[in-house]
């Protein structure tokens, strides 16, 4: 049995078996998941986990190696931050006009004197982009600041590329423990289908029916366009810009978007995106090496589109009109926050928190939507790490008229 299998009947298996202990028993599921569910899902993650920052710096630094010249790097950097800017933007863009037009937040009574939130501080984005180069890259390593470590793997990638054959060394342990990195990801892969179950079990448990049916028109339009993001933005872009097959590429990937639906977290699903889409999508390690970090770092597609449903479900339950100049600062302040905020679990309600401040709505709105937002976080992880993917086919297929991708000690042609 394949494994994007095993995990499609460890997720609905996990479903069914959480709602069922919801509804029946939720003295029974709080046991299970203190002692089954719970450590289940904490392995997987601390394993996946567990080679984020390696394999990041690994492949990174490999990558950057292998495209060479600084020229090349500057010409696929250019493409890749584009590419993630604009799509975030249609992202952000769809949501609103959906809530917009539907109006989830004006159906239903929602009791906002019960509503507590305390806003976490978001860093800003000239306090993003002054601290992204490392004073300590050790540190930098052991916090999981993704933003430094690639900072500090394009530095050391272009300096094996300098010193040429000095660090031909330097160059073959890189190699070497990159390709270590992948073989532990398939090795810690074949747990995935258990993790998933925990995971999911866990989730769906814990969320309970009351909360879904209270928020069911909130959650059918962020879904909704989650979906259309996904269908129509990204199989559009690899049709007309990659020239590819969307459903072919949908087929490949869904492995990978099971995974990110499981963990709710595009870092921690990085090792088998990149995984993926190097074996199954054919993009060159160099590009995958390089674009998909970066993706996972600052490409929130599917964040941007809860952002901006909940701010128009937030103004709707709160009596607020949203004028023109305010949602236009909704769509630029998601997709500047989008830069500065780590694809960990959650991180969307810190970013939701900076949104609803610039445009004058109460923070405490987001309570209202913290029942279920761990099951929509699930979904829109798995569309922010499809963008990534989307983004390095597309960037392997416009670099063919440049000619080869030169790895380290081979020319993959793209």
């Amino acid at each position: 049995m394949k494994l994007a299998t095993k995990i499609i009947i460890a997720l609905l298996l996990g479903a069914v078996v959480g709602i069922i202990l919801n509804v029946t028993s939720p003295d029974l599921f709080s046991k299970l998941n203190t002692f089954l569910f719970g450590p289940l899902g904490t392995i997987f993650l601390n394993l996946i986990k567990m080679l984020v920052v390696p394999i990041v710096f690994f492949s990174l630094t490999l990558g950057v190696a292998g495209l060479g010249d600084p020229k090349k790097l500057g010409r696929i950097g250019a493409k890749t931050i584009s590419f993630f800017l604009i799509t975030t933007a249609i992202a952000i863009i769809i949501g609103l006009v959906l809530a917009l037009v539907i109006k989830p937040g004006t159906i239903g009574t929602y009791d906002t004197s019960a509503a507590e939130y305390s806003a976490q501080k978001a860093p800003s984005i000239s306090d993003t982009l002054l601290n992204i180069i490392p004073t300590n890259p050790v540190q930098a390593m052991a916090e999981g600041n993704m933003l430094q470590i690639i900072a500090f793997s394009i530095l050391v990638g272009l300096g094996i590329t300098m010193l040429g054959k000095k660090a031909d060394a330097l160059l073959k342990v890189v190699e070497q423990g990159n390709d270590l990195m992948m073989y532990l990801v398939n090795l810690v892969m074949k747990f995935a289908p258990y993790g998933t179950f925990g995971l999911i079990a866990g989730a769906i448990g814990s969320q309970g029916w009351d909360a879904i049916k209270a928020m069911g028109l909130y959650m059918i339009v962020v879904i909704l366009a989650l979906f259309i993001h996904t269908i129509v933005t990204y199989g559009a872009a690899i049709a007309l810009l990659a020239k590819r097959n969307p459903l072919t590429f949908f087929k490949d990937f869904s492995e990978v978007m099971l995974v990110a639906f499981s963990t709710s977290s595009s870092n921690a699903t990085l090792p088998v995106s990149m995984d993926v889409a190097q074996r199954k999508l054919k993009v060159p390690e160099p590009i995958s090496s390089f674009v998909q970090p970066l993706g996972a770092t600052i490409n929130m597609d599917g964040t941007a589109i809860m952002q901006g449903v909940a701010t128009v479900f937030i103004a709707q339950v709160y009596g607020n009109d949203l004028s023109l100049t305010q949602l236009l600062m909704v769509v630029l302040t998601a997709v500047l926050a989008s830069i500065g905020t780590a694809g960990v679990p959650g991180v969307g309600l810190i970013m939701l928190a900076m949104v609803l401040q610039t445009v004058g709505l109460p923070v405490e709105g987001i309570a209202l939507i913290l029942g279920i937002d761990r099951l929509l976080d699930m979904i829109r992880t798995a569309v922010n790490t499809t963008g990534d993917a989307a983004c390095a086919v597309i960037v392997t297929e416009t670099e063919k008229k440049h000619g080869k991708i030169e790895a380290p000690h081979s020319e993959v042609s793209v």
